[in-house]
């Protein structure tokens, strides 16, 4: 399995976030599917529709990421 990565700075480390402005570290299937970095956590409330990215200010769509 491959990870997608940032568009923008090209890393895969990437983070959700909920109501709360609380954040999830997350990766991104080459699928586009996005997977929590910790399965024990729940993803309960987080949209997982906008990605964040944890190296610069991008974020957007899971569909945006490109493959390295």
């Amino acid at each position: 399995m491959r990870k997608l990565v940032c568009p923008q700075c090209k890393i895969a480390s990437m983070y959700v976030k909920n109501s709360k402005g609380e954040r999830l570290p997350v990766y991104v299937t080459d699928e586009g599917k996005v997977v929590l970095k910790n399965s024990s956590k729940s993803s309960e409330g987080f949209d997982m529709e906008e990605v964040y990215c944890m190296g610069c200010s991008w974020h957007g769509s899971p569909r945006r990421l490109v493959r390295y």
